[in-house]
């Protein structure tokens, strides 16, 4: 019969590590250091809407149409409603447009999506209409830039 040589399992072996122990800091200085101003809590009256984006929405847009025309906002609505729906479909067409003072306008490329389309667009603008503050003073041009 054979016999099994079997050995014994290995006990792990503990190694000593001498362990450091750090100093205790006697002083530290903080004279240097900047003190924190006490600031005295204070009661909000009033909530103010905070502006999340730059976005000029429809009613902006009617309100900013009546203010320089004169005209009553029911006449402004359907005629800014219309040249929307003008201004759409030439996008959909992806017509070139020139439309002073808002600029020059060219589709550079469009996308079909499931919810609809997507299209970037190149804007171009004469320096005098970014410069001139008032809508009615904008007659002649002093821009030597060329057109797209």
């Amino acid at each position: 019969m054979p016999t099994s040589t079997k050995k014994p399992p290995k006990t792990p072996t503990k190694t000593k590590v001498d362990s450091h122990t750090a100093e205790a800091v006697s002083k530290v200085d903080t004279s240097k250091t900047p003190k924190a101003a006490n600031a005295e809590p204070s009661v909000v009256e009033t909530l103010s809407p905070v502006v999340v984006s730059n976005e000029l929405r429809k009613k902006e847009l009617f309100d900013l149409v009546v203010d320089p025309s004169g005209m009553k906002k029911k006449d402004v609505k359907p005629i800014v409603e219309a040249m929307l729906a003008v201004l759409g479909d030439a996008l959909a067409e992806q017509r070139e447009m020139n439309l002073q003072p808002l600029g020059k306008l060219k589709v550079q490329r469009g996308k079909e999506l499931p919810d609809g389309r997507a299209l970037v667009l190149k804007l171009r603008q004469k320096s005098a209409q970014l410069n001139s503050s008032g809508a009615t003073d904008r007659g002649v041009e002093t821009s030597d830039q060329s057109d797209i």
